[in-house]
């Protein structure tokens, strides 16, 4: 199944742990027994630890040659964290998984035959993600143009597949969630890996819009089937809203002219304020508190 220290390895899977120790070992092992099924498949699994202080480390070490383990000094974050692990990385194939996803079956090879097929012609592709509770995962999204991410921000576009959906067919899209994708290791060196300045959400969406920038071009296989207990790598509520907004502020920023930022950054208060107020008539402590700090972020130039 899994090969190394040779000249050939056709896929390297690469996951980013951090305190989550249970659903880190499960994700490892649902990937050992979904490669199982295809043992022609030259794999590697690269691990990097960002620093858990959980015994995360010492369960990782106990897999011995099952993986590749990295054991960061620092809590590096995703990107960077992702960026480190693909240095280690010797696969033509990059596969990134987080550490709170499980592969159903065959998902891994069926993901990596799919794309190594190219009959599609994607440059890049994801897998269909399921919730815990077995339901569909909106995991292909659009680029979020001012109205894109005024319904995000409003309209729950999301709940209509305006802004994400999962797609019943094979078919190119934008984005794919960075939960579950797959790449060729020269094209994600091409780009430059990850923006490192983005710590945690967001990443997918940029690297995918400089991706469409080099005329490289996205998919979503719906075949190849992963869980994905989103949310369950973070241990509080608030931080993913605090992220999404300096995600937001930072790709306009980078991508947008000021005229589109500003528009922005007024959406994202809007946003903020009337969930504040909804906070406090509501006796939502976390609202109040939460979208308190995001408003401060939104502020920001």
């Amino acid at each position: 199944m899994m090969t190394y220290n040779i000249v050939s390895v056709d896929l390297s899977i690469i996951i980013i742990s951090y305190n989550t120790k249970d659903i880190t070992e499960k994700c490892i092992r649902m990937v050992m027994a979904s490669l199982n099924r295809d043992p022609d498949i030259k794999a590697e699994i690269i691990v990097l630890d960002n620093n858990s202080t959980d015994g995360s480390v010492e369960m990782l070490e106990k897999l011995g040659k099952e993986i590749r383990l990295i054991k960061s000094k620092e809590n590096l974050g995703f990107a960077r964290g992702n960026n480190r692990a693909v240095k280690d990385a010797t696969g033509k194939y990059l596969m990134f998984l987080n550490s709170d996803t499980e592969a159903v079956e065959n998902a891994v090879p069926q993901l990596y035959r799919l794309f190594h097929d190219n009959k599609h012609g994607f440059d890049a592709a994801g897998g269909k993600l399921l919730n815990t509770d077995g339901t569909l995962q909106a995991s292909a999204g659009r680029f979020y143009t001012l109205p894109v991410a005024f319904a995000a921000l409003f309209l729950k576009a999301d709940s209509w597949g305006l802004s994400r959906s999962s797609p019943s067919r094979a078919k190119e899209i934008d984005w794919v969630s960075g939960a579950c994708f797959i790449i060729r290791k020269s094209n994600f060196e091409r780009l430059g890996g990850f923006d490192e300045a983005i710590f945690m959400y967001w990443d997918e969406v940029d690297f995918f819009y400089r991706a469409r920038q080099k005329g490289l071009t996205v998919g979503f296989f719906p075949e190849p089937t992963f869980i994905h207990h989103e949310g369950a790598s973070s241990n509080s509520r608030t931080q993913p809203i605090l992220n999404v907004y300096t995600g937001y502020r930072h790709f306009y920023k980078k991508h947008y002219s000021p005229v589109h930022l500003k528009i922005l950054r007024d959406m994202l208060q809007l946003k903020a304020v009337l969930s504040v107020v909804i906070g406090k008539l509501t006796g939502n402590r976390y609202l109040v508190e939460t979208y308190s700090q995001a408003y401060e972020i939104a502020k920001k130039n």
